[in-house]
């Protein structure tokens, strides 16, 4: 994995650790944590400035959850923080 991908990673570890601290009480279950995950990584990460690229949280909340579902049918032997970076990164890189 290259080192933009690792940021990107890095940051997705960093919201994952914030999600639990938050949802604490209920062991960091959430239904909606796509929602959570997308306002937290538009207005309070450095997300925007890693992709190089302006964020709008109800876009990236469709591409997390397009990814949790891909995460899930393919099952890839690696965390779910590398394979969402690299997802973030092929979505949101220029065509």
């Amino acid at each position: 994995m290259d080192e933009l991908a690792q940021r990107v990673s890095k940051v997705l570890h960093d919201a994952a650790e914030t999600h639990h601290v938050v949802f604490k009480i209920v062991d960091g279950a959430d239904d909606d944590w796509a929602s959570w995950y997308s306002d937290w990584l538009v207005n309070l990460s450095p997300l925007a400035e890693a992709l190089g690229t302006q964020l709008v949280r109800s876009e990236l909340t469709y591409v997390l959850v397009r990814l949790e579902k891909e995460y899930s049918d393919q099952k890839p032997d690696e965390r779910w923080e590398d394979f969402y970076a690299r997802g973030l990164l092929s979505y949101f890189s220029p065509a």
